[in-house]
């Protein structure tokens, strides 16, 4: 969410005109994010000021985009707290400014929880439950595009930027990923719509209660589990050292739990999928620091700290003999 795109007021009025949205007040560019072009929007209605954030899509094609903006109002129209796509006069959810794709949601409540606790993970492992369950009848279909194809293809290029060390650990695990991909308990594993990228500056709180997940951007069809290791890559963790928090993975584990049970191959491939959330974001964060491109107020996150999350998960592999979720079917 950095800006790439300036967008100027008098260029963004007819465009909210034609949502029907009221009349547009301020635009203020997003700084944090690398991905697409964000800004806050207000406009006033008969009075009443409403806040949207408009994006516009700086990689993702117009071939793409439709499967994040419906599954968004897919999962909207079924009560999981997610931005809902604005239409046009048309009906039509995707929408073009300043020659990209773009689109219009409602800006959530709240704000991020920096440090969560046992009470904040349990909320959003029920309602990360909650979420795949209503994406099971979501008819469209598109992969996660920063799978594991991604990571062969990309691995190639970050690799003259590494260190011997970091060489070796990357090479090794993106064989040990390849090999577990090829198994029968991977074939196994529940799959449908995942958001793919559910940390902490993508859900929103307001008084303690969970107001919302947002960024489906990376959103695609993938194994459950891998968006439940995604989570507790981050909500879950020391972030200074990536060590595993047992107390708030538990919490999110149960929750989660308590909303959809864990399959028997889910259990038996935690800690290979914890493994692979962390080994997806090094690979990006590593191609976005060494590879960046040209934006306002762009900052890449650092990537060494999920190159320390996986050797923490290679290290100490994760056991939850202790957590209901997952003790022996």
């Amino acid at each position: 969410m950095a800006v790439f795109t300036p967008v100027s007021l008098d260029e963004a009025r007819p465009f909210f005109e034609t949502l029907n949205l009221g009349t547009l007040q301020s635009l203020r560019g997003i700084e944090s994010g690398i991905e697409n072009t964000n800004y806050f929007v207000t406009t006033v209605r008969d009075g009443t000021a409403t806040e949207w954030v408009l994006t516009l899509f700086e990689r993702l094609t117009a071939e793409q985009l439709p499967f994040y903006l419906h599954l968004m109002k897919h999962l909207a129209q079924r009560g999981i707290r997610v931005p809902d796509p604005q239409a046009n006069r048309d009906g039509d959810i995707l929408h073009r400014l300043c020659g990209k794709p773009a689109a219009v949601v409602n800006k959530l409540r709240g704000k991020h929880e920096t440090q969560p606790q046992a009470p904040h993970c349990a909320a959003v492992g029920a309602m990360l439950a909650r979420m795949h369950l209503a994406g099971r009848d979501f008819a469209r279909h598109q992969p996660n595009l920063r799978g594991l194809p991604w990571w062969n293809e990309t691995v190639p290029v970050v690799l003259p930027h590494l260190d011997a060390p970091q060489a070796a650990l990357i090479r090794s695990e993106l064989a040990y990923q390849n090999h577990i991909a090829a198994t029968s308990a991977c074939a196994a594993l529940p799959r449908g719509p995942v958001h793919a990228d559910l940390f902490r500056d993508n859900v929103m709180f307001e008084d303690g209660a969970l107001t919302g997940f947002f960024d489906f951007y990376f959103a695609g069809v993938d194994s459950l589990l891998f968006d439940v290791a995604v989570c507790l890559n981050d909500w879950c963790i020391d972030l200074a050292s990536g060590a595993h928090d047992p107390q708030r993975a538990n919490a999110l584990l149960q929750a989660y739990e308590a909303v959809r049970p864990f399959s028997a191959a889910e259990r038996q491939l935690l800690p290979a999928m914890l493994r692979a959330g962390a080994l997806r974001f090094w690979i990006s964060r590593l191609w976005d620091f060494h590879l960046p491109r040209e934006a306002s107020m762009l900052k890449p996150h650092d990537p060494t700290h999920f190159e320390r999350v996986l050797r923490e998960r290679v290290a100490r592999p994760v056991t939850l003999q202790g957590c209901p979720a997952f003790s022996a079917p």
